[in-house]
This record gives structure tokens, C-alpha cells and sequence, in this order.
């Protein structure tokens, strides 16, 4: 494309992120977040932002070299330090219900070869320093997005040229957000009805458990007595209804915390912190992960679910057909954000409040009473496929097909 076009399209894909994904109100401040390779989006979202009546829009730049030079010449106790003004400039938007936009556009090769030690030592600072910041989760409008960074498109088109491994991500990036079409906003409106079929579907059956097979993956996901499902669009506490991750296919809810067992196979790699992590599964007992094994980043793996010690339980679950545009692009794109939306998938760790009726409203004692689970970490992982059967339990044990070969076996 040229670069008219390109700029055209930017253009486009901003106004998308402040008006559907964010749903900007005049008044509000806004934070972004990204790598200085997102600055162009940034500076777009910016300019849609203030003509939507933002008062004030702030960037956060992170260097990826200077994170990665950190671990290599840093003393290694020196990874643990997180300064206090990182956490009170979040304070201060937060208490405000300001809007905040973060871009995901990493090198999922960042830190290879790092030890693993060092960085969950790393991670784990850094959650317990924002752990404060968990009690204002929804208040107010927040939305995911991707930029088509160098290190990032060369992981996902190695056999071109640099210049063109960049042009063709961008190209996805644009498809599966929805911008080539005549009207993005109006295509993501009626998106938004489908998903909300789906959602409301699950949330009629009152499943108790969720039962997966497929080649490697023979999983039972107990369900919260209180469950709810979730998706498509979020309905913050600050009264904005927006949709937080661009692109999005998924509906979810949150497993029962003590109520998962069986075993579980990933069927994409997981890009963790800058290590991929590949060929793995983990095996649940009482919802507790006894047992990991990974053909690449095994060590990292076992950190991570060492987060903490509700880390090896789940915090998530969610539905994606194998037929999501995204999965259709056939495309390995090791990068969460996109790859989930590809994907059947759960998280490592913590549960999102909003899955539990009442949830948002419940002491920590009563959260996890109600079979929800608190951790620093939240971590996808992929595991859906063509092969995936998925069917829901009801409290008399009967059951009603889910998913059927990776697609959904539900009549709407």
C-alpha cells in the first residue's frame, strides 16, 4: 500500500480504538501505553481523542533494548526495584475514571536467554508493587490494541524482507480489527450482537462444569455456583460501555478455583515476558496444576505458575471457534492478544471480578468462598482446535454439546 493509503488507514484504526473500543466521553483524560515503535498509532489516537473532547493525553513510552540491557548488566537485586511513582500516576487516573489505552506490539523474543529466575523475579516485583491497583479493576474505560513493530512482525513473517514482514502484519492487524470495511464501527456493532448471543446462551444453561477433549487434552473445568459470562463488550464502573481488547472473538467466565481436573494441552506457543514457551501441558488436581512439561521454556513455565500460590490454579475460560476470522487467517502470531482470539483458551492465575455475580462488590474471603481466584498473574495460553469437543454439565449430570470440532454446536 502506499503511504497515502497507509496513513488513510491509521486513521481509521484510531478512530475505531477512542470511539468503539474505548468509547471516549468529552472531559476525560487519557493514558497510552506502548514501545516507541507504536509511537505513529499513538500520535493518531491522540488527534482522534482530542476530537472526541479528551482534556489532557498522556504517553508512556517503554524502550524494549534498555528492558532487556536491564537484565543483562543489572545487579540481579536491583530487579526487584519498581519506583512508587510509577504506582500513583495509575492512582491518579484511576481515582479520576480516566481512560487508558495499552498497545501490544512486543518482541516475543525480547528476553531469550534470560535466566528465568531473573525474570520472575522481575514479574513478580512488579505485580505486588500494582496489586493495590486490582481494586480498580473496571472502574473505568480501558482497550487493548497492536501496532505492527519490526521485532515483532519479523517473528511472524521470517521469509520477507523486513520492510514487507511489517506492510503484511499491518495488513492483519487491519483485517481482524475490522478496518477495511466500508463502516468499522457499524461492522463491529453487529459483531458485538453476535458475541452477546452467544454470552447470553451460556448464561441461561447455568453449567456446572465444562468438559474438554481433544488429542492430549482430557480437562473437566468445574463453574462457579455464580458464574457469568462475559464478552464482546464490557460495562465499566464510570457508566462507558466499550470493548477492551481490538480485535475480539471470545465469550468467558471463570472456572471454579478448586473444581479442575484432568489435563490440558496448548496447541499455540506462548510468548511469556519475552520466552516463548512451546509443546506444553499441564495436569489439575482439586484445580491445583501438579504437573507441567513443556518442549521449549519449561523452566519458565514452572516459575511461572510458582507466581504465587494461587498461580497454578485457573482464572479463566474461554470459547472461540476454530471458523474466528482470525483463526482463519492461518497465521501464528505470538502475541496473545491475537492468538486467543484464534483460539479456545484459559489463564494461569488470577479471576476477573466481573465473572462472579456480585463479584466486584465481594470482600476477598467471600470472592474466593464463591470459587473465584486471586493471583498476581494472569496469564492465556491457547488450546483450541479442530479437534476440540467441548460439551456443558448440568447439576442433574446431563449434558449439551458446546462445541463440536472446534466450532460452536449451539443454534441460535
Amino acid at each position: 500500500m502506499t503511504e497515502q493509503e497507509f496513513d488513510g488507514l491509521l486513521s481509521k484504526y484510531a478512530d475505531v480504538v477512542v470511539r468503539i473500543g474505548l468509547n471516549l466521553r468529552k472531559g476525560q483524560r487519557l493514558l497510552l501505553r506502548g514501545i516507541l515503535e507504536d509511537a505513529p498509532l499513538m500520535r493518531k489516537v491522540a488527534e482522534s481523542a482530542y476530537k472526541a473532547g479528551a482534556v489532557y493525553v498522556e504517553p508512556i513510552y517503554t524502550d524494549e533494548r534498555i528492558a532487556r540491557i536491564r537484565f543483562e548488566h543489572a545487579d540481579h537485586e536491583s530487579l526487584t526495584e519498581v519506583p512508587n511513582w510509577m504506582l500513583t500516576r495509575y492512582e491518579e487516573y484511576y481515582e479520576r475514571m480516566d481512560a487508558e489505552l495499552a498497545i501490544h506490539s512486543s518482541d516475543p523474543e525480547l528476553l531469550a536467554g534470560i535466566d528465568p529466575e531473573l525474570i520472575a523475579k522481575n514479574r513478580k516485583a512488579s505485580a505486588e508493587k500494582f496489586e493495590p491497583l486490582r481494586k480498580y479493576e473496571n472502574t473505568t474505560n480501558w482497550c487493548v490494541v497492536a501496532t505492527a513493530s519490526p521485532a515483532w512482525a519479523r517473528k511472524v513473517f521470517p521469509a520477507v524482507p523486513a520492510k514487507e514482514a511489517v506492510e503484511k502484519l499491518w495488513a492483519e492487524i487491519f483485517a481482524s480489527c475490522r478496518i477495511y470495511e466500508a463502516d468499522p464501527v457499524a461492522a463491529w456493532q453487529d459483531h458485538v450482537e453476535k458475541l452477546k448471543k452467544y454470552r447470553n446462551y451460556l448464561n441461561a444453561q447455568k453449567f456446572t462444569a465444562l468438559h474438554y477433549q481433544s488429542p492430549g487434552t482430557d480437562l473437566t473445568i468445574g463453574l462457579p455456583e455464580q458464574h457469568l459470562w462475559q464478552g464482546a463488550q464490557a460495562e465499566f464502573k464510570n457508566g462507558i460501555t466499550g470493548i477492551p481488547n481490538l480485535p475480539t472473538e471470545e465469550v468467558f467466565t471463570t472456572p471454579h478455583k478448586d473444581q479442575v481436573d484432568g489435563t490440558v494441552a496448548s496447541t499455540m506457543p506462548l510468548n511469556y515476558g519475552g520466552v516463548l514457551i512451546e509443546d506444553f501441558s499441564l495436569t489439575f488436581e482439586n484445580g491445583r496444576a501438579v504437573k507441567v512439561s513443556a518442549k521449549k521454556g519449561e523452566e519458565t513455565l514452572k516459575k511461572l505458575i510458582e507466581t504465587d500460590e494461587n498461580a497454578a490454579r485457573l482464572g479463566e475460560c474461554a470459547l472461540v471457534p476454530n471458523s474466528s476470522p482470525i483463526s482463519q487467517r492461518k497465521i501464528l502470531f505470538y502475541n496473545t492478544l491475537f492468538d486467543e482470539n484464534a483460539s479456545c483458551h484459559v489463564a494461569i492465575g488470577n479471576s476477573y471480578r466481573d465473572t462472579i455475580i456480585g463479584g466486584e462488590d465481594m470482600t476477598e474471603e467471600e470472592f474466593a468462598a464463591a470459587g473465584g481466584n486471586k493471583s498476581l498473574t494472569h496469564v492465556d495460553f491457547m488450546i483450541g482446535s479442530d479437534q476440540l469437543d467441548i460439551d456443558g454439565v448440568k447439576a442433574d449430570g446431563s449434558r449439551i454439546p458446546v462445541f463440536r470440532k472446534g466450532e460452536w454446536a449451539i443454534a441460535l
